[in-house]
């Protein structure tokens, strides 16, 4: 069974303190490893709380990769237990198969560096997030991507590489046997003077299509520079990730210019750097005027107010390509939220994904969110998670989620200020609506009573729910009964989230008797902060090796 230990690592000193779980490690040399790496990845306090509000519940909570490495908040690979030698032999063997070479929060020790070098000669992806990689290790990538070129995914996330290793790097990128595609550069201790070199690769390198650049500090002047390698017309840059580049109103200008230049730009993410409602407006009259057909735009945190929604609603009205919009972490409250639908209720507007988490909305939203939820059809995705809707706006919603022309997929309403008298709405929704596949409602007092309901109507035939997060909930043992009857019955069910709720013993083995029936299609169990005897823990262990096709994360 997974299990997760939780360390209190100082953040500043004022004295506070954030809590860091992490996979108890089999060596005590991995775990100083790991705790380097969560010091390292770990921002402050508000960044941690905000990544776990914003991203999905595959990236907030610990989920497992190939390697049994832990991904967190933000998609970091930061805190896992090194894998045994065998089983690691065993998955380089399939990574080389396939042609590609995927490790991460490994300690590069120089004869494992050696025999990886040997690997990535011929592979066609690299990914090597938290591998305490330095700018001597970039010296061999250069030569790698010189010599390899059926190499077109590089990612090196993590790594205190610096500007002297994407200096290395840069050398191989302007070769002409280059054929790299993607580039991923997250928090690599990066700054402004790491920017020319990589102008130069944009200005050259046709092949380039992705730049992950995140988590630097670029700062203002340096991105500037990165825009005059996107005008040039050898660029053919379609993805660019900006988020935590400590960016500034000024950098709009040469973001447009850029915008202006290059059509084949669809993605562009500015999220976490303090922009202001006069920059975000600038952009966006930009983005109208630009002939690129932006897919993505991202705008979390950037200190937007309902003063900047009208050009947003703009973009989304002349934009029919602009199927991903976030604006998370933005105080735009009723009125911006009202101004924004107006421009996804245009019939030009072909929405898909929209992300509203944290922006002070209440139940007076709800109506025209259950308008456009009822209405647009391309629209399968919605977050209104920490928004105080309350049990009035989400039966709102709910009403909704009934109309045949809904089509939504996944509905996040965690910390919403829900209550058990929602509950019946949400269970006439869910025995109505057969698109609906993930509904994130924790951190809401459901209670025992409200899941009751809940399990009426994920018991319906139409219901087709596959993850369903209840972490939080106020739930006991008491509704563990029901849940293990819609675990055992309901095979589309296979994530479920239990976590922070005391269910003690007798809930908990209600619900692993549940897991053992051949009709449980459950494979991810997540059950965070709850306490059990240890006959329990052996149970669940047992369990997780009579089925190792479940994943218990606790």
């Amino acid at each position: 069974m997974i299990r997760c230990e939780k360390l209190k690592l100082p953040l500043s000193s004022s004295g506070a303190f954030y809590n860091i779980c992490f996979v108890t490690s089999q060596t005590q040399s991995c775990a100083q490893c790991l705790l380097r790496k969560a010091l390292k990845s770990c921002h402050g306090r508000k960044k941690a709380v905000r990544a776990q509000k914003c991203f999905p519940p595959s990236s907030r909570h610990h989920v497992y990769d190939s390697r049994g490495c832990v991904v967190t908040a933000a998609g970091r690979r930061r805190l896992c237990p090194l894998a045994p030698a065998r089983h690691r032999q065993q998955q380089d063997l399939i990574s080389t198969v396939k042609m590609e070479l995927d490790i991460q929060c490994e300690e590069m020790s120089p004869s494992r560096w050696a025999e990886l070098l040997t690997t990535m000669k011929s592979c066609k992806t690299i990914r090597l997030d938290d591998c305490n990689l330095s700018s001597s290790n970039c010296e061999d990538l250069s030569s790698i991507i010189n010599t390899n070129p059926s190499l077109t995914e590089l990612k090196l996330n993590n790594n205190e590489l610096g500007d002297a290793g994407v200096e290395y790097l840069c050398k191989g990128l302007l070769t002409p046997s280059c054929s790299l595609q993607k580039l991923w550069l997250q928090n690599c201790n990066l700054t402004s003077a790491s920017c020319e070199t990589l102008r130069s690769v944009l200005s050259a390198q046709p092949s380039l299509t992705e730049l992950h650049v995140g988590d630097n500090k670029l700062g203002t002047a340096g991105v500037k520079v990165l825009c005059q390698g996107i005008m040039n017309p050898s660029c053919k840059l379609q993805k660019l990730q900006l988020e935590y580049c400590e960016l500034t109103a000024d950098i709009v200008e040469a973001l447009n210019a850029a915008l202006q230049s290059k059509p084949t730009l669809k993605e562009l993410s500015l999220s976490n750097n303090t922009l202001g409602d006069t920059a975000v407006k600038q952009l966006c009259r930009g983005l109208v005027e630009a002939s690129c057909n932006l897919e993505l735009l991202h705008l979390e945190n950037c200190g937007i107010t309902s003063d900047s929604c009208m050009e947003i609603s703009a973009v989304l009205r002349n934009k029919s390509s602009l199927m991903d919009l976030s604006v998370g972490d933005n105080k735009i409250g009723d009125s911006g939220l009202a101004l924004l639908c107006q421009g996804m209720m245009h019939p030009s507007c072909k929405i898909q994904k929209l992300w509203l988490w944290d922006c002070d909305l209440t139940s007076a939203s709800c109506k025209d969110l259950s308008r456009l939820i009822s209405t647009k059809e391309t629209l399968t995705e919605i977050s209104l998670i920490d928004n105080n809707l309350r049990d009035s706006g989400m039966e709102m919603l709910c009403q909704a989620l009934k109309d045949p022309k809904s089509k939504l997929q996944e509905l996040w309403v965690r910390e919403c200020g829900l209550t058990t008298a929602c509950c019946k709405a949400v269970s006439s929704a869910l025995s109505t609506n057969k698109h609906l596949k993930v509904l994130h409602i924790g951190e809401n007092k459901l209670g025992d009573a409200g899941v009751e309901l809940l399990c009426e109507g994920l018991m319906h035939p139409n219901c087709n729910i596959q993850s369903l997060w209840l972490g939080n909930c106020d739930l006991t043992a008491g509704c563990c009964a029901t849940l293990a009857t819609v675990m055992a019955t309901k095979q589309c069910l296979t994530e479920l989230d239990l976590s922070y709720n005391p269910l003690d013993d007798e809930g908990i083995r209600k619900i692993c008797e549940a897991l053992k029936k051949p009709s449980c299609n459950v494979q991810q169990l997540i059950l965070y902060d709850i306490l059990w005897s240890s006959e329990v823990d052996d149970e669940l262990r047992a369990l997780e090796e009579s089925n190792p096709e479940v994943k218990i994360i606790s």
